[in-house]
């Protein structure tokens, strides 16, 4: 072999080749009920791998989510917020408060393997569109159905959940932040996001179980309990010992040293768990005698929390008077880890992640040049990709209602008059940009 591992890696994955190889999921159908954020992400990471995602909403409004944008900013009258989660779907408006719109709900159902919803535990089921009916009527159907607290337990029973009330539902928000200060959330809908990957997951667990039984199956995802789930060593802790975790800064409790700290021009993450990656930086720090002082010397002895202390206030000391450049530069000198706490320009701009496509800049029929953030598992034969971006309320109607049900124009036309079926209301977040003609 003589090409370098390297060179052989990059062509593999040649992000320029991506559209010129299969989709794994692809003549998978995954019909979406959703609002807001975790439902839809589930939805979206299938749909990354190939699956054809029809999102379902309510006209002429829509998602919730088309209405939540940071600052009230908005894009050619799209929500930014709606964006990321809502790639290469079709967008049908029906009115699913009616029977005819109920009647073609179950129609896409009956035609569809996987449904992804993340209403309140019980709300489809009293609408008669729940797992309880649509499996009687597609019984390989994969029913998933995403909520705050489960789809049965006392605190089930008609409760709303954010992402927010998820993350201190779950104890998450207990250990975060600093010592002796309020409790900080996330800065991202983290419960939503890695929410709507264990859902996704679940949902081709459960494709997979299809595939050798041809049965589906009704798939209970809570979103406070997937947080649990993240929640590493914490719940472990308590059970086994009985003490408590709490928040801990911009540090790691096991792993130390490792943690922020302030430079010359901004903040910087250092971590040297490892003993010879400790060595490194010391000898980088100008200090290679801490790496012989007992108190640091091996990782438990670093662990205990007054050995702690004093040595992260030596390394805080030490990166004050550098650069985040210069800290880079030595801890690939010397052997250990570091990088500069970045912006969302930074990212932006990042020549890595841009080759790599994980910042995806592509050409849309509708809203012109987008950039956004492409699929994060690189696989070499089927690699995920974008299509298109979010759509106004209602766009695809006549794409899914006449080529997948067989609808004619006169009774589609008639639908509409009902407004069973429906598009985008006159309103910033629903509608397409001010210059967009058909």
């Amino acid at each position: 072999m003589t090409e370098s591992y390297f060179d052989w890696t990059q062509g593999l994955f040649d992000p320029t080749r991506i559209f010129d190889k299969p989709e794994a999921l692809g003549g998978v159908r995954v019909l979406e009920l959703t609002t807001l954020i975790l439902g839809p992400t589930a939805a979206d990471f299938l749909g990354e791998f190939g699956a054809e995602v029809i999102k379902v909403e309510l006209p002429p409004r829509g998602d919730t989510m088309r209405y939540v944008t940071p600052e009230a900013t908005f894009w050619k009258n799209a929500a930014l917020g709606f964006f990321p989660e809502n790639h290469s779907k079709y967008h049908v408006g029906i009115d699913l408060h009616t029977e005819e719109g109920k009647d073609l709900f179950k129609q896409l159902a009956g035609r569809s393997d996987i449904l992804v919803e993340n209403f309140r535990a019980g709300t489809l089921d009293q609408w008669g569109i729940g797992y309880r009916q649509l499996s009687a009527l597609n019984r390989r159907l994969i029913y998933v159905a995403a909520s705050g607290f489960g789809q049965w337990g006392p605190f089930s029973l008609g409760r709303a959940s954010y992402d927010g009330v998820a993350q201190t539902v779950s104890g998450m928000v207990g250990i975060t932040g600093f010592p002796e200060r309020p409790p900080i959330l996330c800065g991202i809908y983290i419960g939503d996001w890695f929410g709507g990957l264990l859902a996704a997951t679940a949902a081709l667990v459960a494709f997979h179980h299809r595939t050798k039984t041809g049965e589906g199956q009704f798939i209970d995802y809570a979103q406070s309990e997937g947080l649990i789930r993240s929640l590493d060593w914490t719940w472990l802790r308590h059970g086994l010992t009985g003490q408590d975790r709490g928040p801990a800064g911009n540090r790691d409790e096991a792993l130390v040293p490792a943690g922020i700290f302030r430079c010359r021009d901004g903040f910087v993450a250092v971590a040297a768990p490892r003993d010879e990656e400790f060595q490194g930086l010391c000898v980088a720090m100008g200090e290679p005698e801490l790496a012989k002082d007992g108190r640091f010397a091996a990782l438990p002895a670093r662990q205990q929390p007054a050995h702690a202390d004093l040595l992260l206030k030596r390394i805080g000391s030490w990166a004050r008077e550098r650069t985040r450049s210069e800290i880079e530069g030595l801890a690939e000198k010397f052997g250990f880890a570091a990088a500069p706490v970045v912006s969302a320009e930074d990212r932006y701009r990042d020549e890595h992640l841009r080759a790599r496509g994980t910042v995806w800049a592509y050409e849309d029929p509708v809203y012109g040049p987008m950039v956004e953030h492409g699929p994060a598992p690189k696989l070499s034969q089927t690699p995920g990709r974008i299509r298109w971006s979010a759509k106004p309320v209602g766009w695809h109607n006549e794409e899914i209602l006449l080529r997948l049900l067989g609808l004619s124009q006169a009774r589609l036309r008639e639908l509409e008059a009902k407004k069973v079926v429906g598009k985008w209301a006159d309103v910033t977040g629903a509608k397409p940009p001010d210059d967009w003609t058909p």
